[in-house]
Order: C-alpha cells, then sequence, then structure tokens
C-alpha cells in the first residue's frame, strides 16, 4: 500500500535525457553486439583491409631497414634542413594520441556521461599513436642501438644524459604518458574482460581471459576499490595531456631559431594536439560504427559532441596563427618578419595555405548542426583537418630552417621515396594495430555502456508498495 507522506517522483529517463544508447537496447543486447567481433570469425572485407594496412607497414619497415643500412643520407634533409620528415611525424602522432586521455581522464573527471560508448577506443588510439611516435625519435638518434643510454641509470661507462637536451625531455615526457595511458587503458578493460571469461565457452580464451582479469568477480567491494583506482588513475593522466605536448614543443621554443622561438607554442601545440587527436577519433570511429553496428552505441551525438571540440580547438589554432604574425610584427625583429612572409608567400606556400585551409577554414563549417551530425561530411571534415595537421608541423620545422641568416645558406627540403615510405609505415602500424584491436578486444567499455543503459539507473516510481 502506497505511503500518502511520500511524494510521486516523475520517473527520470537517464538514457533518453542524455542520449547515450538509442534504440532502448537491454544490457544483454548491448553485450551481444560489443562481443559479436570477437566471436564471429574475419570476414573477407576484414581480412583484405588489414591486408592493405599489413602492406603499407611492410613498405615502411622495408625503407625503414634500408635507412638503417645506408644511414639517412636516403632521406631529403640537408643543410640547412636538418630536420625533415621523422621529425614531422613524431609531433604529428604525439598529438593523435591526445584524444584518448582527454576523452577517458578530463571527460570522467568532468563527469560527461557521453564519453563512455567511445572511450575505449580512443584511449587504444592513444597507445597505437604513441608507439608510433616513440620509432622517429629513435630513428633520428643515427645509433638507435645507443637509445639506452638516454636513460639515466648508473653504467660503467660513466656516461649521464645531457638534461639540457630536449630530446632527454621527450624520453621523459613520452615513456611517462605511455605508461600511465597504458595502465588507464588496462584498469578499463579488466571488468570487460572478467564479462567475456564468463560468456565464452572456448577454453583457451576463458584461460587467457582469467588471466587478464586477474581474478574480478564483480564483487562490490572490487566495484568501490576500483572505482577509486579509476579516479586516480584518471587524475595522474590529466595533467599528462597538457605537459606532454608541452614538453614536445620546447623542442622547438627553446631554440633561438626565428620561427621557433616563441611562447606561444605550449599552448598552441596543446590545443593542436586535442584538435587532431579528435579528428581521428572521428575518422575512424564512422567506419568502426558502420562496419559492427555499433550506432546505436556510438551514436550521432557522441560524435556531434566531438565535432563541437574540434571547433572550438579548431578556432584555438587559428587564434594561434594570428597570434604568430602580429608577434612577429609587433616584435620589430626583421628575421622573424621574413619567417612568417616567406611561409605565406615563399616557395612552401602551398603547404601554408593548405595548413590555413584545412585547420581554420573548414572546421568553421561545424557550427551548423546539420553538418555536424551529417556522417559523410564530418568524415571529409576529419580527414582534411589531419591532413592540415601534419602540414602544419611540416611547415613549422621545413619553413624555418630552409632559409637561414645568410642567402648563401638557403636549401629546399625534397622529401624522397624513404621519407613517404617511413611515413606510410607509421600509418601502416597505426591501422594495423587498430584493426587487430576491434576483432580482439571490445572496442566499447561494456561496464560503463550497461551502466547507462535502460534500467541500469536508479529512478524514483513515487511511494513504497
Amino acid at each position: 500500500m502506497k505511503d500518502p507522506e511520500i511524494t510521486d517522483y516523475p520517473v527520470i529517463d537517464y538514457t533518453k535525457e542524455m542520449a547515450v544508447i538509442e534504440g532502448g537496447l537491454s544490457r544483454s543486447e548491448i553485450e551481444q553486439i560489443v562481443s559479436k567481433p570477437l566471436d564471429t570469425k574475419p570476414t573477407r572485407k576484414y581480412i583484405l583491409t588489414l591486408s592493405v594496412a599489413v602492406a603499407a607497414l611492410l613498405f615502411g619497415a622495408i625503407c625503414l631497414a634500408l635507412t638503417f643500412y645506408y644511414g639517412v643520407g636516403l632521406w631529403g634533409i640537408n643543410q640547412p634542413v636538418a630536420w625533415g620528415f621523422a621529425i614531422t611525424n613524431f609531433v604529428f602522432w604525439i598529438g593523435i594520441g591526445h584524444a584518448g586521455t582527454l576523452i577517458s581522464a578530463i571527460l570522467f573527471l568532468l563527469r560527461q556521461r557521453w564519453r563512455t560508448g567511445i572511450a575505449r577506443f580512443a584511449e587504444a588510439m592513444t597507445i597505437f599513436a604513441v608507439m608510433c611516435a616513440g620509432i622517429f625519435p629513435l630513428i633520428h638518434l643515427g645509433r638507435p642501438w645507443l637509445a639506452g643510454y638516454l636513460i639515466p641509470y648508473p653504467n660503467q661507462h660513466v656516461l649521464w644524459v645531457n638534461f639540457n637536451s630536449p630530446l632527454v625531455w621527450d624520453v621523459f615526457a613520452v615513456s611517462t604518458y605511455f605508461t600511465v595511458s597504458l595502465i588507464f587503458w588496462y584498469a578499463g578493460l579488466i571488468p570487460d574482460f572478467a564479462m567475456l571469461r564468463d560468456r565464452t565457452a572456448s577454453k583457451a580464451k576463458k584461460l587467457i581471459y582469467s588471466m587478464l582479469s586477474i581474478g574480478w568477480r564483480h564483487s562490490s567491494r572490487q566495484w568501490q576499490h576500483y572505482e577509486k583506482a579509476y579516479m586516480i588513475l584518471a587524475g595522474l593522466a590529466t595533467p599528462l595531456v597538457l605537459s606532454v605536448h608541452t614538453v614536445v614543443s620546447f623542442d622547438f621554443a627553446v631554440a633561438i631559431l626565428p620561427g621557433w622561438h616563441s611562447t606561444i607554442f605550449p599552448p598552441y601545440f596543446v590545443a593542436g594536439a586535442i584538435f587532431s587527436g579528435f579528428a581521428m577519433v572521428v575518422t575512424v570511429l564512422v567506419f568502426v560504427r558502420k562496419v559492427f553496428d555499433l550506432e546505436n552505441i556510438i551514436t550521432i551525438n557522441h560524435l556531434d559532441n566531438m565535432n563541437k571540440v574540434i571547433l572550438l580547438t579548431g578556432s584555438m589554432v587559428g587564434y594561434a596563427y594570428a597570434t604568430e604574425f602580429f608577434m612577429a610584427w609587433y616584435s620589430g625583429n626583421p628575421f622573424e618578419i621574413f619567417v612568417f612572409i616567406n611561409r605565406a608567400f615563399g616557395p612552401y606556400a602551398w603547404a601554408y595555405w593548405i595548413m590555413i585551409s584545412c585547420n581554420v577554414l573548414f572546421p568553421q563549417l561545424f557550427w551548423f548542426r546539420k553538418i555536424r551530425r551529417s556522417v559523410p561530411v564530418m568524415l571529409v571534415i576529419a580527414i582534411l583537418v589531419n591532413v592540415g595537421m601534419w602540414f602544419e608541423r611540416y611547415v613549422i620545422i621545413i619553413t624555418s630552417l630552409h632559409r637561414d641568416y645568410l642567402p648563401s645558406s638557403w636549401g629546399i627540403f625534397i622529401p624522397t621515396i624513404f621519407d613517404i615510405g617511413i611515413l606510410t609505415g607509421s600509418f601502416g602500424l597505426f591501422f594495423t594495430l587498430i584493426i587487430l584491436f576491434t576483432k580482439s578486444l571490445p572496442v566499447v567499455s561494456l561496464s560503463e555502456v550497461k551502466a547507462m543503459s535502460e534500467g541500469a539507473q536508479p529512478s524514483h516510481h513515487g511511494g513504497i508498495e
């Protein structure tokens, strides 16, 4: 019998209000949809896609092996352009790796429910992008087999790293970022490993999932410890989003070279990293949600929110471009002024205007809601953003180096097939890892998405029966 003293509260449908999951899927249906790629055999399309990615990876591996054998003279680098594609690719891939930690850690701390459907995939992209980025500083060492000397540990040669070198800063920043991101990603996978362990009929898979789930039994006490640990890891990962690309920007900002020596580089690089990272997440998620029938879990609202972030960060990047030009003019330094005029109207003007078009102009189309929610249009814009952000790093590095203080020192950088091959190989490695991930691990966090499903959230039906 209803207690007349208790007020009737309206029933709140959190699923519809937050638009986290569409279609009224039950928790068992969500588990079945997310686990389907893991339970089914690879299709022909999957094998064909994987073959293309592996072919690109092998092409890059061959170019890299030849580089190790013959040396970096195979590249287009020269004097004065001593830095070329390798550092451009390094900064680009570090930027791609920013979206995962931002979506997972910062949005988790801000209690943004829309992160649940895309966080797992973004975290995986972070790991894979940092792995791709880590290759290029090792190549640029010239003797990659001596990379261990970048780590400050006691040794019989009494050799210590130069802590004034930005290369050493990169080692500390990137390795810390990779370690924390990997632990954060694995911690989120533990409950899902336990679910997969409980539902699989294969003895081999059950053994593997049992080892990976490290004794998870879905108990209340385990969930309490898990949530505390996840919160701590999110708190650790959040400052890394800002610090890692800030340190990477110091590779340029601490130099006295015109075009690099700028205090705006740290926030400028961080905004650009988030910009390119979100664009890459949108690019890949558009295909993943279609191929694996995840439209009701990775909804158009998720993509819409990410496009808003792309619009915001793209506007910040455009503001940074304008600030650079203004400060060059306001400084009265003729060398600074020359560098920026040379970027816009010199031999590499084509790269500069590609950068401006892709990073500033096209993202402004996301002011319109129809464009933000149109999958084909957002895919094109996201790809253009990734192209533009790669050219941004190319412009910063090449145009600041190719014309020195003396006209007699001027030169032109022309990439060779080996430069292009190693860049192609890095994309091949990235997409190979992404494709293998989609078939071996759940691309969506089952525990988080099921918590957003209908009936999972508490609701007051009014009164006590």
